[in-house]
Formats: structure tokens, sequence, C-alpha cells
């Protein structure tokens, strides 16, 4: 059974706010590393009706129909434990991001997650999953855009460090590595950021096109494929519950950042942090931001 790793993200598009990205990490049977139909008698999918298994799917599907609360059960009940509080939330899964949400002002790591009512499913649990995130806040990416002058860099750089990273926590039994992430925009070729995940071994190209990026790394102590697919949150359990997990931090971060500024600007309409939402909200609270003395790039994300 190979351990199958899934990469997404969530908030690449906003003004506003943090990006996040995740690794989650599944055992999973050789003959369905994509986990639909092993996890089929636990998991369900967004098309599906509600009957008591667990929602995992894209997780824009799954906000769109059960809110922050659907994300909350499916997520947690994979790794069998519910938060308590925000800083719970993050150091479960962003241990190295504490210090970065810690220095900003809207983070309050005592507050109480939104914790919605679910028991955890025993079913699901027995999958093994762990996950490692990292959540990105303005100031650091927008020293990363103004070193490489590409917002592409930041996903690249995270991407590259959260494969090192579960690759780094594996245990030595030589078990086979598959990782599976959505693919960035229109790009095709990978093999560079494969190379830079994994320098200790060679990256063989299998197949580099609009539908599939493959590749495998040889010369390491297990064997590691990498494929990239457009909306691969769709074909992977794996790579569905990264997505959620980051949507999950993420929207747990808007909520204090909304409630941060809602005491600054009294009355002012809470953000997604999407672009042109993200300029009306970000113009009411310039005056604030002043007195506060916070700077530009400590909030507003450049690209």
């Amino acid at each position: 059974m190979p351990w199958v790793v899934g990469i997404d993200e969530a908030g690449y598009g906003p003004n506003l706010g943090p990006l996040v990205q995740a690794a989650v990490c599944l055992h999973l049977p050789d003959a369905d590393p994509a986990g639909w139909d092993a996890l089929k008698a636990v998991v369900r999918r967004a098309h599906e009706p509600a009957d008591g298994r667990v929602l995992i799917d894209d997780s824009k599907k799954v906000y769109t129909r059960g809110g922050l609360a659907a994300l909350e059960r499916g997520t947690w009940t994979a790794f069998g434990v519910a938060p308590t509080t925000v800083d719970h939330a993050a150091f479960t899964f962003a241990p190295d991001s504490q210090r970065d949400l810690a220095a900003e002002l809207w983070y309050v790591p005592a507050a109480p997650a939104p914790v919605a009512e679910w028991e955890p499913h025993p079913g699901l649990a027995l999958t093994g999953a762990n996950a490692l995130a990292a959540v990105v806040q303005p100031t650091r990416f927008n020293r990363i855009v103004d070193e490489y002058t590409s917002k592409a860099v930041v996903l690249a750089l995270g991407l590259v460090e959260l494969a090192a990273a579960v690759f780094r926590q594996l245990p030595a039994d030589g078990t086979p590595l598959v990782l599976a992430c959505d693919k960035m925009g229109g790009r095709n070729y990978y093999a560079g950021l494969v190379s830079q995940a994994f320098p200790d071994g060679w990256v063989v190209a299998e197949v580099e096109g609009a539908a599939e990026s493959r590749y495998r790394v040889e010369g390491l102590d297990r064997p590691v494929s990498v494929t990239f697919r457009p909306r691969a949150d769709g074909d992977s359990v794996a790579v569905a519950l990264a997505s959620m997990v980051c949507k999950y931090l993420r929207e747990v971060c808007m909520l204090q950042f909304n409630r941060y500024w809602a005491t600054h600007v009294p009355g002012i309409a809470p953000t997604a942090g999407y672009p042109v939402d993200a300029k009306r909200f970000y113009a009411a609270i310039r005056p604030a931001m002043d007195k506060l003395g916070l700077t530009a790039d400590q909030v507003w994300r450049k690209k």
C-alpha cells in the first residue's frame, strides 16, 4: 500500500488574508491510489445524497453545501480529533506558521474554534490520515513577490517545502510515495520543482502535457512518483482533503480578520478578500491602519 500525498492550496487569488497550502498523507491500496473506492463505505462526494457518510470533496463544493461546519466535520473527522481553540487548529496542521500568525494583530489564539456538532467516523480514521500545512501571511507573500517578481513562486516554494517535509516524516520502510498535485495555472513543466523537493534523487519526466504532467524520482530509499493534473481534488481523496484543510484554515483566519477590523471600522461588511471586494474593504480600513501603524505590505497582497 503506497503513501499517497495530496497537495493543494486556498487563497491564491485574494488580495487580503493568508494563502494556505496543505499536504495530506493517506495509506491507500495499490489498486486504488485515488482512494474513492477504498473509502466508499465511509466517504461520500458532493453530488451524493447525505446518508451518514462523511462529505469529502473539492473544498468549494463542500463549503457551498454546508459552510464552515461541513468543512470542519469532514476535515477533523478524517484526522480523528476536534479543535478546541484557533491555536489548536493552527498547531495541529501548521506548527511552523504559528509565529507568523501570532504577529498578526487580528489573531486571537485562545478564541474557540468554530466547532460544529459531529461525531468522528471510526472507519475514516483508520486511513491513517496525516496533514501538514503552511499559512502564508501578506508580509511573507509580498517579500517573496518582491524577490522573484511573480506570485507563482509563492505556490512553487510552498509545494517544494511541503513535499520535502512529508518525505522526511515518512517511516523508513521503503513504501512507495505517490504525490498528487493540482496544476499551477497553465503550466505543464514541473521537473525543476520536483528536483528541488527531492534533491537526492534524479527526476525522469514521463508525461508533460495539458491533461497531465507525471514524473518519477530515481535513486531514493523508496519509489517516488509525482503527478500534476487540473482539478486534481476531484481525482483524489488526498487532494480533496488537502483542499479542505486549506479552505478550513483560511476561513477560520478570515473570520478573525473580519471581526478584528469590525472593531476598528464599525459597520464594515466582511470580505472574503477577493480583488473587487478587497478594494472596497481595504479603502475602508486604511485610516485605521494608519492609526495602528500598519504598512500596506502587512495587509495588502500585491498580486
